[in-house]
Order: structure tokens, then sequence, then C-alpha cells
């Protein structure tokens, strides 16, 4: 008979208060979007304000070429955070969907800007993108028998 010195994982799913609150507690995640008819993905920073998800993009509108305006009703987007350990694969991972806007006000801008990134210095081209969220889903990986809890 062997036995397996593996650690046997456990998947649960997190409720949408707890999962906005893990995506709060990073700063880097993963936009996805459509371009040219295909999904996209590129690294950005966030900051959570008044329960949306806020991204600054060197090209925001690159985001959505022909959808993303200031003042139009948004396209909808992807936005994807994890904290996952490299050697032992438990960590967490957050998605949010929604439709994500244009920050166009200059007031907001700082603001946002103030919030999130106040040691990096505004350069040209940055834009602020609000993804209002419609679906919130989350995962917590954690070893079976262990606490079903994330690191706080």
């Amino acid at each position: 008979m062997t036995h397996s010195h593996e650690p046997s994982y456990r998947r649960v799913d997190l409720d949408q208060d707890e999962a906005l609150r893990l995506l709060g507690s990073v700063s880097l995640g993963r936009v996805v979007f459509t371009r040219q008819a295909l999904p996209a993905v590129r690294p950005v920073r966030h900051v959570l304000d008044d329960g949306d998800v806020v991204v600054l993009a060197h090209d925001a509108a690159a985001l959505a070429p022909r959808g993303l305006r200031s003042g139009d009703a948004g396209v909808i987007v992807a936005y994807e955070a994890d904290a996952i350990d490299p050697d032992t694969h438990l960590g967490w991972s957050v998605v949010v969907t929604g439709y994500a806007q244009l920050v166009s006000d200059p007031a907001e801008l700082v603001r946002l800007h103030e919030l999130s990134w106040s040691e990096a210095p505004v350069e040209g081209g940055e834009q602020a993108v609000r993804i209002h969220p419609e679906l919130v889903t989350g995962v917590l990986v954690t070893e079976s028998g262990g606490a079903a809890r994330a690191a706080r």
C-alpha cells in the first residue's frame, strides 16, 4: 500500500464581499477585452472605488477602440486578479465582469490617482477606466482539511 504525501486541495467559492475584499488587497491584475473580434489580455494596476474596479492604462481607449468613450454605457470586460503561491499552489483568484467606461473628469482622475498610485507620477497618456461589476466570482484554493480562509 502506498501513501501519497502530496497535499490534496479543496476549492472554496467566495461570496462577492470576500472576493472584492481580496481583490482590494492587491494592486495588479489583468483586464480582458475584445480586440479585432478576438480576446485580449493586458496587465494593469487597479484600485477599488465605491464598489467599482478602476484600472490605469497608458492607452485605455485601446481596450475597446470603437466602444470605450467617455459618457457611453460602456463595453463589457472582465478583470482578474489573484494571489497564488508558486510553490504550494494555494491562494485565491477573483474575476469581475462588467461594463467599462473611461473616466474623463480631471478632478476624478486626480482623486483616483491619489487613491492608488500616489508614488507613481502621472505620465502622458495614462487614463483611468472604471469597471462597474455585474458579476463577481472568486475561488480560494486551500489544502483539504485546512481552514477555508484567505490570508488577511
